[in-house]
């Protein structure tokens, strides 16, 4: 019997679960690479088994969808056909000289100091997205969150972030986010929404071609007015106050061209802020692989092939685009990786309903991502005191400075006068801010590593365990 190609997809989020099921069941070996302990990435994240929690899908949306995952990728894992390998690492992957595959490699465990290989025909990146980040005045007091963190938070710990809050910022997941804190037992004081929601509605094509996704707003909406949670739009926070943690913020609405209107400001006492600005997609391995990208998404061709041979993408890493999107891509790139992998020409056919959903959504997403824009004045409101690279504690007036008093002209100029993302989180995190501030594009560095590499992994590389 002939030995089954190899698939190593990262990521076990929705894109990569629905990739490696698809593959599996076509006679392909998945090694699924996740750095999370529990499959199901963000979208799917549950709380530890300790918990003990009875309801978990009272947190969730679709809930059968994950179901029908975990039962596919239980069954794969039973019969042999895919290795789940959690909470691994991958800081690098690349081709070997003079061999056909890829080797991926990986840190093992919580303390990182362990280095493994995992060897694959083809490789297929569903690394998701993180969140865009943008400072204000008192953003590093503690009791303030990204949204998505409160999300994981209780989703995953089953804790709240506070007793108070406020979510504020723009973008869909603030209604998720807002409706989970309410329902868990938080007062929510304030959903404070960027966005003008008549935006949204001049592309009325895109709209009515997702019905669902309609309903899903108007759901979340009604829950919302259960809790009592006040909506104001049109309106961002312009300062958080407190002296050892959050005790307060103040919001204000925005004119037409997103400057905030003077004397309009109002204070409101809260623990917590949840706050964010939308999603960027993860690309660091793309990037280190040498996958062309268009703008920041992974730029990948109709079967979720990227310009490098053997290196597929979906999911967030592709564009912004929900969990059902991410779905959709995942199968379509699983149908494709097994049938090149097999040495046979896809049938499009196979996949017409994922692809058909794959085009709505994409519409669709693509008329939320404009209506979703942070306002156009945000980098203006932003103090020079306000620190804006955390980990180098680099503040807003040294990065103007780079630009009006030393000429600095791109981001790699301003990093090397300010050393504002030469921390921890590479740029990943103030990146956003700095192009901001600076006006100089937002464009993907190319790293050989992906994350911080003890240098005793590197050292050994030559002597990895393979996983």
């Amino acid at each position: 019997m002939a030995e089954r190609p190899r698939l190593a997809v990262i990521g076990a989020g929705p894109a990569g679960l629905a990739a490696s099921l698809a593959a599996a069941a076509r006679g392909v070996h998945v090694t699924l690479v996740d750095a999370a302990e529990e499959a199901g990435g963000q979208f799917y994240r549950q709380p530890a088994a300790a918990f003990g929690a009875r309801r978990p899908q009272a947190l969730h949306h679709n809930w059968r969808t994950w179901e029908r995952l975990r039962a596919g990728l239980e069954h794969h894992i039973a019969a042999g056909h895919l290795r789940h390998l959690t909470d691994h690492h991958v800081w690098c992957m690349g081709r070997e000289s003079g061999a056909d595959g890829f080797t991926v490699h990986a840190l093992r465990g919580p303390a990182q100091e362990e280095g493994v290989a995992v060897c694959a025909d083809a490789v297929l990146l569903a690394t998701g997205g993180y969140e865009r980040v943008l400072p204000f005045p008192g953003w590093t007091l503690p009791g303030v969150v990204t949204a998505g963190g409160a999300q994981a938070m209780l989703k995953g710990g089953l804790v709240l972030p506070g007793r108070t809050a406020v979510v504020a910022g723009t973008g869909p997941l603030l209604l998720p986010v807002a409706t989970g804190l309410a329902a868990a037992g938080a007062r929510v004081a304030a959903l404070v929404e960027s966005a003008d929601p008549g935006a949204l509605l001049r592309r009325p094509s895109a709209l009515a071609a997702q019905p669902g996704k309609l309903a899903e707003g108007a759901w979340y909406a009604a829950r919302l007015l259960r809790h009592r949670v006040r909506t104001l739009v049109r309106h961002t926070v312009v300062e958080a106050h407190g002296t050892d943690r959050l005790e307060a913020v103040t919001v204000a609405p925005l004119d037409a061209r997103g400057r905030t209107v003077p004397g309009g400001g109002r204070r409101i006492r809260c623990d917590t802020l949840a706050v964010g600005h939308g999603m960027l997609p993860h690309t660091d391995l793309a990037e280190t692989l040498g996958c062309r990208l268009s703008g920041t998404d992974v730029r990948v061709d109709d079967e979720q092939r990227t310009d490098v041979p053997g290196v597929w993408a979906a999911g967030e890493a592709t564009g912004i685009g929900g969990a059902t999107l991410a779905l959709a891509e995942g199968h379509i790139a699983g149908r494709s990786i097994a049938a090149r992998l097999h040495g046979s020409r896809p049938d499009p056919r196979a996949w017409a309903a994922a692809d058909r959903a794959r085009t709505r959504l994409r519409a669709f997403f693509a008329a939320l991502e404009v209506g979703y824009e942070p306002p156009a004045g945000w980098a203006e409101r932003i103090t020079d005191d306000t620190v804006v690279c955390r980990c180098e504690e680099v503040t807003a007036g040294e990065i103007r400075t780079s630009v009006s008093g030393l000429g600095a002209g791109d981001l790699r100029t301003v990093k090397l006068l300010t050393r504002a993302g030469m921390g921890w989180c590479q740029g990943r995190m103030c990146g956003p801010a700095v192009a901001g501030l600076t006006g100089c594009p937002l464009t993907p560095a190319r790293r050989p590593l992906a994350r911080p590499v003890p240098l005793g992994v590197l050292a050994g590389q030559d002597e990895e365990q393979s996983d």
